[in-house]
């Protein structure tokens, strides 16, 4: 393959653009970004921001590439500070790709997220097809993203593949501003500081998955046989499901850590949100499995952030 990654050096992308590179070669990925490029990537970069149809044409035409891992997305917390350019961001980029999968034949990967789900969707075992009523701009656009790209498959097969990300947690890029960037955050001050104040309460119960399970996840779909995919909005994704004061405990069993819950406005986002995911489709459809759980997560996040930080 010849991949694009937008938003290439976001919290996904920096995990996803390596193993990319591990499998099929550095001159095969192309890393689309913006600012906070790091001097020492090793690999092909393109830079400039995004909407831009015209750039995103020119980058195909001159790379000849085949797949579009399309990241590039303003997450819930930001997109909150300015709707009009969220909704730039992540809808028009998203339809620009998707015009373009259509003129030249590729394949494409967009993230959804459980930031689709709102205040009116089951919040336990939350099925795959259900109501989507979310009260975030980040949501909004998730939806709609959503919608094209089936409507962009139904309309002109264009072969565009999804997940519903849950919060996702990596020691390799530092938060971001999302909502369940709490479950970063408090590794980095656990190890630092020794105190964290929390912006969701104790009690806050979300979906999350550990990032070495999303990155696999993704290219397990992505592999996945075009007649084995039956979900074109969204697949539901899930790993594990804690409160905060779970994530707390596990960590205080190999650090010491104080932690005040000083809820801010994220706490209303994370309400409207699913606490568990159901899902089975994509377990049948292309043999989704979670390998990292709790407990295994938390030595490895601690363990690599000593190292990253020379503790």
């Amino acid at each position: 393959m010849k991949s694009l990654v937008t938003g290439a050096f976001g919290q996904i992308g920096t995990e996803l653009v390596p193993a990319l590179q591990s499998r099929w070669g550095k001159k095969n990925v192309i890393a689309l970004g913006n600012v906070h490029i790091p001097k020492d990537f090793d690999g092909i970069v393109e830079i400039g921001r995004l909407p831009d149809k015209k750039l995103l044409e020119s980058i195909i035409k001159k790379h000849k590439i085949d797949t579009i891992f399309h990241l590039v997305s303003l997450l819930s917390a930001k997109g909150e500070v300015d709707p009009s350019l969220t909704w730039d961001v992540n809808v028009g980029s998203l339809k620009d790709v998707l015009d373009l999968a259509k003129d030249f034949r590729l394949k494409v990967f967009w993230p959804s997220s459980i930031a689709a789900f709102g205040p009116t969707t089951p919040r336990q075992n939350t099925p795959q097809h259900t109501i989507l009523e979310p009260t975030t701009m980040y949501g909004v656009t998730k939806v709609a993203g959503e919608l094209l790209c089936q409507y962009y498959f139904l309309k002109n097969k264009v072969d565009v593949r999804s997940v519903r990300y849950p919060g996702l947690i990596s020691w390799k890029a530092e938060p971001g501003g999302g909502t369940t960037d709490f479950a970063v955050a408090v590794f980095y001050e656990a190890i630092k500081n020794g105190t964290y104040d929390c912006f969701v309460q104790e009690d806050t119960v979300l979906p999350m998955m550990y990032m070495d399970d999303a990155i696999r996840g993704t290219l397990e779909l992505m592999d996945a046989p075009k007649e084995k995919i039956t979900i074109h909005t969204s697949y539901n994704f899930a790993a594990m499901s804690f409160s905060a004061g779970d994530l707390v405990k596990e960590i205080q069993k190999h650090l010491k850590l104080k932690v005040k819950y000083l809820p801010d406005h994220r706490q209303l986002i994370a309400n409207s949100w699913p606490q568990s995911i159901d899902d089975k489709q994509a377990r049948h459809d292309w043999g989704w499995r979670p390998q990292f759980d709790l407990e295994r997560m938390v030595k490895v996040m601690i363990n690599e952030l000593e190292n990253k930080l020379k503790v």
